[in-house]
C-alpha cells in the first residue's frame, strides 16, 4: 500500500472528527438520513449475514445514555419508602433499579441511532463523558449519604431509634456489582442469540433467520427463567426447606392435654400429622386456669381445631378441600364447638400460620367459650404461595365456611354459636376470597376481623375503590361507616365517623405503612393513591413515586415489614383486642376490660 493509499484509506477506529486531509474539523458532512423504507429494502436485498465481531457485543464500552439512565434510576431508589430498610437491601434496590434504567436507556439510545444517522461531534461526546465521570460519583456518594438522613427520619416517625448503620461505599459497590452482573448476562444472551441467527443465516434469507432466531432465543430465555431458575430453583428450594420445617415443632410447644383441641386426647388427627404451624396453634392454647386467673370468673377450655394440608390416608379424597372441610366439621362436633358462644373461622397464611394474638384475644374476652377452626392449604412461605397457588387459599377457606354454615343450619336458631371470620395477610385474602362482596360477607357472618389485607384481596379493593368521597385510601370510610371501619390506631380510629355503627360489623386493621397492603404490579407504571396527599400518619413526606423504582422499593419493604413495632409495617400487635371488642363484645364488656386485655396481650413476645 502506498503512502497515498494510507492517507486516503478510511480509519475505522477514528471518530467523526477524523478523516482525509481537508476534511472539516467535525468530520465530513453527513448524508441525509435514509427513509425507513430504504433501510428495509436494503435489508431484504442482503439475504445472508456477515460474521460480526463477538467481542463487540460482550466487551464493548457501556453506552453513555444508558449509563445516565442507570445513574438517575439509582438516585431515585435512594428516596425513602414505606418502612426503614438496612443498607444491604438499599444496595439491592439500587442495583435492580439501575439495571432497569440501563435497559431503558439502552433501548432509547438504539432507537435514536436507528432513526438519526448523524452523530454528535467526537469532541462533544468526549466532553459528555468527562462530565459524567466528574459529576456522577460525587453526586451518587452525596445522595447515598442523604438517604441515611431520610432513613433516620423515617425510623423516628415509626418509633424506632434514629441510630442507623449506613455503609455508603458498600451500597454503591453492591449496586454497581449487580448492574455489571446483569449487563454481562444480558450481553452473553445477546451474543448467543446473534450466534444462532448467524448460523440460521447460512441457510435462510436474512429476515427469516433474524425472526426465527429472535423468537427461539426469547423462548429459551423465558423457559430458562420460569422453569429452571424459578420453579426448579427458587420454588424447589423453598419447598424442601418448608417441608423440613413443617416436620418440626417449635421449642416450648407440647402436645395438648385438652380434649377440646386437635392433636389432643380423642382427636381424629394425630399430633404428628398437624404440621409445624398446626402444632404451634393447638399446642399453645391457653388453659382454663389461665383464663380464670385473668378474668376472675369461671372459664372453659377453648376449642381449637386445625386440619393440615396432608390428610391421613383414612380421610383422603379426590376433592382435598372438601375432605378437609368434612374432617374439620367432625372435629368441631367432637370437641363440642357448636355449643360455644362464638365460632371463628380463621384464614391461614401460606405456611398455615394463625396469629396467636387474634386467637387469644377472642378466647380471653369470652372466658374460653369459643371455638376457632382453621385449615392449611400449603406450607410454603406466603410470597411463594402467592406466586404458585394463591387460588388454593380461597378455595380451602370457602370449602370450610360452606361446611361450617351447612352444619349451623341444622341447629335451632337460638342454639347456634355466633359465626365470625378472621385472618391476617394471606389469611385475610383467603377469607375475602370466600365471599362474593362486602354485602355477602356481612350477610353471611356475625362479624369479621381482618388484618393487613393484601392489595389483591377482592373485598378490600372494592371498599377502597368505592370509599366515601374525601376519605384517604389508607383510612377509607365506606358507606358512612355503618358496618365496616378501618383502623391503624384502633383506640381512636374505630370511633370515627361519629355515626351509628350497626351490626354486623367488620373491622379492618390496616397500617398506612404496610407494604403488604399496598404492593401491586400497578406500581411499575402508575402512581398509587396512597402516595397522594394527605399521606398516612407514619409515612414520611419525602417519599416519592418513580416508575419501576417504587415497585422494587415496596417489594423489598415486604421483606423487612416486620422490622418495626406495631402499629407500623406489617405488625398489628394487640390491635386485635380492640378489633374483637368492636366487632362482637361479650355481654358486660367495658372499655376498661379492653385496656386491661390489650396490656396483657401486648406483653406477649411477637410470634411471626
Amino acid at each position: 500500500m502506498t503512502s497515498t493509499d494510507r492517507n486516503t484509506s478510511p480509519d475505522r477506529s477514528a471518530g467523526p472528527g477524523s478523516g482525509p486531509p481537508g476534511t472539516p474539523p467535525d468530520g465530513p458532512r453527513p448524508a441525509l438520513p435514509r427513509r425507513a423504507a430504504d433501510r428495509l429494502l436494503a435489508f431484504a436485498r442482503h439475504p445472508y449475514l456477515d460474521r460480526p465481531d463477538p467481542s463487540y457485543r460482550v466487551r464493548r464500552w457501556p453506552d453513555l445514555i444508558a449509563l445516565c439512565f442507570a445513574t438517575v434510576f439509582l438516585w431515585s431508589s435512594l428516596t425513602p419508602s414505606l418502612v426503614p430498610r438496612p443498607w444491604y437491601l438499599q444496595g439491592l434496590v439500587g442495583g435492580i433499579t439501575a439495571t432497569i434504567g440501563y435497559a431503558l436507556g439502552s433501548a432509547l439510545a438504539w432507537l435514536v441511532r436507528a432513526l438519526v444517522s448523524r452523530r454528535p461531534p467526537e469532541r462533544f461526546r468526549a466532553r459528555c463523558w468527562q462530565a459524567y465521570w466528574l459529576l456522577s460519583p460525587l453526586l451518587t456518594l452525596w445522595l447515598i449519604s442523604e438517604s441515611a438522613r431520610m432513613q433516620r427520619q423515617l425510623r423516628t416517625l415509626q418509633g424506632l431509634p434514629p441510630a442507623l448503620t449506613w455503609h455508603t461505599p458498600m451500597i454503591a459497590l453492591i449496586a454497581l456489582g449487580l448492574l455489571l452482573l446483569a449487563l454481562l448476562v444480558a450481553r452473553s444472551v445477546r451474543l448467543a442469540a446473534a450466534t444462532l441467527i448467524r448460523q440460521l443465516g447460512r441457510l435462510l434469507p436474512r429476515p427469516v433467520a433474524f425472526g426465527v432466531g429472535a423468537v427461539v432465543s426469547a423462548l429459551l430465555v423465558l423457559v430458562g427463567v420460569r422453569d429452571v431458575v424459578f420453579h426448579r430453583g427458587v420454588v424447589d428450594i423453598a419447598d424442601r426447606v418448608s417441608a423440613a420445617t413443617n416436620g418440626d415443632t417449635k421449642e416450648g410447644v407440647h402436645r395438648p392435654r385438652s380434649h377440646h383441641v386437635s392433636g389432643g386426647p380423642g382427636s381424629l388427627l394425630r399430633w404428628a400429622d398437624l404440621g409445624y404451624q398446626g402444632r404451634n396453634f393447638t399446642g399453645s392454647v391457653p388453659t382454663r386456669a389461665a383464663l380464670t386467673a385473668w378474668s376472675g370468673r369461671p372459664s372453659l377450655d377453648p376449642v381449637r381445631v386445625y386440619v393440615p394440608s396432608a390428610l391421613p390416608a383414612a380421610f383422603e379424597d379426590d376433592r382435598p378441600f372438601a375432605a378437609q372441610a368434612r374432617l374439620a366439621v367432625r372435629e368441631l362436633d367432637r370437641t363440642g364447638a357448636f355449643d360455644r358462644a362464638v365460632l371463628a373461622v380463621a384464614g391461614t397464611t401460606g405456611t398455615g400460620w394463625v396469629d396467636p394474638n387474634v386467637a387469644e384475644s377472642l378466647e380471653y374476652m369470652y372466658g374460653g367459650d369459643t371455638a376457632i377452626v382453621a385449615v392449611q392449604y400449603s406450607y410454603l412461605p406466603s410470597w411463594v404461595s402467592f406466586l404458585v397457588d394463591k387460588e388454593k387459599a380461597g378455595q380451602a377457606t370457602r370449602a370450610l365456611l360452606d361446611a361450617v354454615r351447612a352444619r349451623l343450619d341444622t341447629l335451632p336458631a337460638d342454639h347456634r354459636p355466633r359465626l365470625v371470620v378472621t385472618g391476617e395477610s394471606l389469611g385475610a385474602y383467603a377469607v375475602e376470597a370466600s365471599f362474593d362482596s362486602a354485602d355477602d360477607l356481612l350477610a353471611s357472618t356475625d362479624g369479621a376481623l381482618l388484618l393487613g389485607t393484601p392489595n389483591f384481596s377482592p373485598i378490600s379493593r372494592e371498599i377502597r375503590r368505592d370509599r366515601d368521597p374525601g376519605s384517604p385510601v389508607w383510612r377509607p370510610q365506606y358507606r358512612d361507616g355503618r358496618h365496616i371501619r378501618f383502623a391503624q390506631f384502633p383506640q381512636t380510629d374505630l370511633a370515627r365517623p361519629d355515626t351509628r355503627w350497626e351490626q354486623p360489623r367488620a373491622v379492618y386493621l390496616q397500617n398506612a405503612s404496610d407494604p403488604v397492603v399496598w404492593w401491586s404490579p400497578d406500581l411499575l407504571l402508575s402512581r398509587p393513591d396512597w402516595l397522594r396527599p394527605p399521606l398516612g400518619p407514619d409515612i414520611t413526606p419525602e417519599i416519592r413515586w418513580f416508575p419501576f423504582v417504587t415497585f422494587w422499593q415496596t417489594s423489598v419493604d415486604m421483606a423487612v415489614s416486620y422490622g418495626v413495632d406495631a402499629p407500623h409495617g406489617h405488625r398489628y400487635g394487640a390491635g386485635s383486642v380492640d378489633g374483637w371488642a368492636a366487632v362482637l363484645p361479650p355481654p358486660g364488656w367495658t372499655a376498661a376490660d379492653t385496656a386491661r386485655l390489650r396490656a396483657h396481650i401486648g406483653h406477649r413476645p411477637a410470634a411471626y
